[in-house]
């Protein structure tokens, strides 16, 4: 089970930091994403990052002001949100599965993460 947190409402310019801890599950080798919907929208995926690799790969809106990380002492992912946009709210996700190889990771996050098996609830991020 993963449990997504961190999110809020914050003013653009600001920044946030999101954490998705799985429970009872300790990663190894998955493939890692995360994910936002925005009212009306499709999901798309916003950045992927695989845990037996390491290196990470953000889509083109969120690169340069986005950052996803692991903690394997503490078994969660992250992303760190700067220079937030108000198109940047949507509820966002995060989302694993171990099948896949570092190099499915990254076309299957950008595709928006259909094949992901493992899956969070969601939190929120507004951005005005």
């Amino acid at each position: 089970q993963l449990v997504e947190s961190g999110g809020g409402s914050v003013q653009a310019g600001g920044s946030l930091r999101l954490s998705c801890v799985a429970s009872g599950y300790t990663y190894g080798s998955d493939c890692m994403g995360w994910f936002r919907q925005a009212p009306g929208k499709e999901r798309e995926g916003v950045a992927s990052l695989h845990t037996a690799v390491g290196t990470p790969y953000y889509a083109d809106p969120v690169r340069g002001r986005f950052t996803i990380s692991h903690d394997r002492t503490k078994n969660t992912l992250y992303l760190d949100m700067d220079l937030l946009k108000p198109e940047d709210t949507a509820m966002y996700y995060c989302a694993a599965d171990l099948r896949w190889s570092s190099a499915q990771c990254i076309p299957l996050m950008l595709a928006g993460g259909v094949e992901f098996a493992d899956w969070g609830q969601g939190t929120q991020v507004t951005v005005s």
